[in-house]
């Protein structure tokens, strides 16, 4: 698995809407967070709780996406398989375009990590064969 940490790192620096992001499991575990661990441990159990219940109202299924806007700015959760990220966001944010970059990271993060190349081993060299030497008489 790609570092989860650094998938979120990546995320907040290539989305400047983001302001916080909590990465993490279908039991409610805090995997990654750009927040201190207790607040990202609050967060993750109430995104798990709001995507679930606006799964059971809506009657469609499990619920892969969500957006729940205030005047001060959005949060954000996307699920994708038994990993979800919550994500919350400054006023009017592209909606769409969050959606895309907290998809993103979530693949990112459940990448396996891309295992160094082993090293060629290193040719024989061949051996070096010297002339005969020539008698100088000759």
């Amino acid at each position: 698995m790609t570092e989860p940490h650094a998938a979120l790192a990546e995320l907040t620096e290539i989305s400047t809407q983001i302001e916080a992001a909590v990465l993490f499991d279908a039991d409610g575990k805090v995997v990654a967070a750009t927040i201190p661990e207790a607040r990202a441990a609050q967060v993750a159990t109430s995104a798990k709780a709001l995507l679930e219940q606006a799964g059971q109202i809506g009657g469609q299924g499990e619920l892969t996406q969500l957006e729940a806007s205030t005047a001060e700015g959005s949060l954000f959760v996307v699920r994708d398989g038994s990993t979800m990220i919550a994500a919350s966001t400054s006023a009017e944010p592209t909606a769409g375009l969050v959606f895309y970059d907290l998809k993103s990271a979530l693949r990112a993060a459940a990448k396996p990590a891309a295992k160094p190349k082993p090293k060629a081993a290193a040719k024989p060299k061949p051996k070096r064969t010297t002339p005969p030497k020539r008698n100088a008489s000759s």
